[in-house]
């Protein structure tokens, strides 16, 4: 890894510092995405004095917004030649129903549709710098949900954050199926995985989450650096090259739910998103 360009979406904590810091351990130059300046500033110090690496970059972006996720992709071409891995990372639980600047309902689009827009617009760099990787971070959450309400993307007709949330984890998988068919292996590949029940910021966004994780999570839950280790091992292991449109879990291929293999609803999610990041 040592040299290789690391972008990471979510990574001024949680999981995404994790895997920014153990990916900056093994020499890779790091590409640091996140919404707040003066977190990611914070992280960006953590991550340089840990690892001993001084080439960590911090670009701001909210990913909320398709007008900053183009900025983001903007500024990165502009300033590099090469990006090697692509690490989908960023993810939130929204308790209460907000629609975006774009009018799109929240979890859907930060979970799901930036980094669709973000992936489709680095395609061209990652393929230029062949072999690379696409990294999404999904989770087993995704498995309660049976499908994607695309009559009610934005909850107008009814709003549960946990409903919501599975459906975007659901749609990430979607995503990572639908892109392999379309990538050469050889180029760019792309899988997902479940980082295991770890103790993160997204628990700020539930009262029951946070209570959870702060008692009986503090003996069940994984750390961030455990949680990390499958999304690292897809970053940096030899034992993936060439394999892509997978589901892993503790480095390991595994199933993921039935309706993620539905390839109807592979379509449909994509031919959406391609409608929703074009109407921006």
């Amino acid at each position: 890894m040592k040299n290789k360009v690391c972008m990471i979406t979510g990574a001024n904590s949680g999981i995404g510092k994790e895997t920014a810091l153990q990916l900056a351990k093994l020499g890779s130059k790091i590409i640091m995405v996140c919404r707040d300046k003066v977190r990611g500033e914070e992280a960006l110090s953590d991550i340089i004095s840990q690892s001993g690496n001084n080439s960590i970059e911090l670009f701001i972006s909210d990913l909320s917004s398709l007008h900053s996720v183009r900025k983001l992709a903007f500024d990165f071409l502009a300033s590099h030649k090469r990006l090697d891995v692509l690490i989908n990372n960023a993810g939130v639980l929204m308790k209460k129903r907000t629609l975006t600047i774009d009018g799109l309902e929240s979890t859907f689009v930060i979970n799901h549709l930036s980094h669709f827009l973000l992936t489709q617009l680095l395609l061209d760099i990652l393929k230029e710098s062949a072999p690379a990787r696409i990294i999404n971070v999904s989770g087993d959450i995704h498995k309660f949900a049976s499908t994607i309400d695309f009559e009610d993307l934005n909850g107008d007709q009814g709003y549960g954050a946990w409903n919501r949330y599975n459906q975007s984890k659901l749609a990430n998988i979607l995503f990572t199926y639908e892109m392999a068919r379309k990538l050469d292996p050889n180029e760019v590949t792309i899988n997902a995985l479940h980082p295991g029940a770890v103790r993160t910021n997204l628990v700020r966004s539930s009262k029951i989450m946070k209570f959870f994780s702060n008692t009986l999570g503090l003996i069940f839950m994984k750390n961030p650096r455990k949680g990390a280790k499958t999304t690292v091992f897809l970053a940096s292991s030899s034992g993936v090259e060439g394999i892509s449109g997978k589901y892993f879990i503790n480095k390991k291929e595994k199933k993921s739910s039935k309706a993620s293999y539905d390839l109807e609803l592979q379509k449909t999610l994509w031919e959406t998103s391609e409608e929703l990041i074009y109407d921006e």
